[in-house]
C-alpha cells in the first residue's frame, strides 16, 4: 500500500442541511477520501445515519468512500453498505466478542487480551463477507484495546483504524498516549494502511504520520472550517 498521506474528511462533522454541497466542498478542496462513521446506539451510545446517506454520498462524488462501521455484529450488515456504494468497509474488533467478554470503559468497549478462536473465526467471516462483495476491508480497534489483539486478523486487511478518541461522539480532544499503539501496529503490520480517527488537527497530524500513519480522519479540521483547501493543505503539509 502507498504511504503517501491521505485525508479523509468525516461527514459527520458536516453540515447536514447542505450535505452534498459540503461533500462536494471536500472534494474540490483536495480531499482524497470521504470517511462515513455509522454508528448504532448499541456499539457506541449514539446514532449517526445509515444506507440513505452512504447512498447519497454515492451519488454526490467520485471519493473513495471509507466506510467506519460502529455497530454489533458487522457481518450481517457489511453486504448492505457495500450495495450502497461504499468502497471500504471497517469493523471493530470489539464487536467479535460477546459483551460479557469484553470490558467497559467510561465511553466505549475494550479489550484486554487476545481473541479467542471463536472470535476469531468471525472476524475472518466478517472479512470474507465483505471481499466476497467486491470491497477492501478495515479493522478497527479502540483506545484501550491493545495491539496485540489484532494479531491474528491484522495482516488479513487492507486497513487498521485505530480509535484517537472513543468512538460515538465528534470533536474529541486527541487521547495522545494511544500514538504508541500506532507504531506498534505499524511495526507488526507493515502492509495495510493504517488510519488514526480522533482529533486529527495541524497540531497533532504530525505524531501520528511519525508513528506510521497514512490515512487520517479529519472531521471539524476540514468541514468546520470555511477554506476546505486550506484546511486539507494544512494536514497534508503537517503530515509530511
Amino acid at each position: 500500500m502507498s504511504r503517501a498521506a491521505l485525508i479523509a474528511p468525516s461527514l459527520l462533522a458536516a453540515d447536514f442541511t447542505r450535505i452534498g454541497d459540503e461533500i462536494r466542498k471536500a472534494e474540490a478542496g483536495g480531499a482524497d477520501w470521504l470517511h462515513l462513521d455509522v454508528m448504532d446506539g448499541h456499539f457506541v451510545p449514539n446514532i449517526s445515519f445509515g444506507i440513505p446517506v452512504v447512498e447519497a454520498a454515492r451519488k454526490s462524488t467520485k471519493l473513495f468512500l471509507d466506510t467506519h462501521l460502529m455497530i454489533e455484529d458487522p457481518v450481517h450488515i457489511a453486504p448492505a453498505f457495500a450495495k450502497a456504494g461504499c468502497d471500504l468497509i471497517t469493523f471493530h474488533v470489539e464487536a467479535l466478542v460477546p459483551r460479557a467478554q469484553r470490558t467497559k470503559r467510561e465511553k466505549g468497549w475494550a479489550l484486554d487480551r487476545e481473541l479467542t478462536a471463536e472470535a476469531v473465526a468471525k472476524g475472518r467471516e466478517t472479512i470474507d463477507v465483505i471481499r466476497a462483495a467486491g470491497k477492501k476491508v478495515g479493522i478497527s480497534l479502540n483506545p484501550d484495546t491493545p495491539a496485540v489483539a489484532l494479531r491474528e486478523l491484522g495482516g488479513l486487511v487492507d486497513l487498521i483504524l485505530v480509535m484517537t478518541v472513543w468512538p460515538g461522539f465528534g470533536g474529541q480532544k486527541m487521547i495522545e498516549d494511544v500514538v504508541p499503539k500506532v507504531r506498534e501496529i505499524r511495526d507488526r503490520f507493515p502492509a495495510p494502511w493504517v488510519e488514526v480517527d480522533g482529533g486529527v488537527a495541524p497540531g497533532t497530524i504530525a505524531k501520528c504520520a511519525g508513528a506510521g500513519a497514512n490515512v487520517f480522519v479529519a472531521g471539524t479540521a476540514v468541514f468546520r472550517e470555511p477554506d476546505a483547501a486550506a484546511a486539507v493543505n494544512a494536514l497534508r503539509s503537517a503530515a509530511k
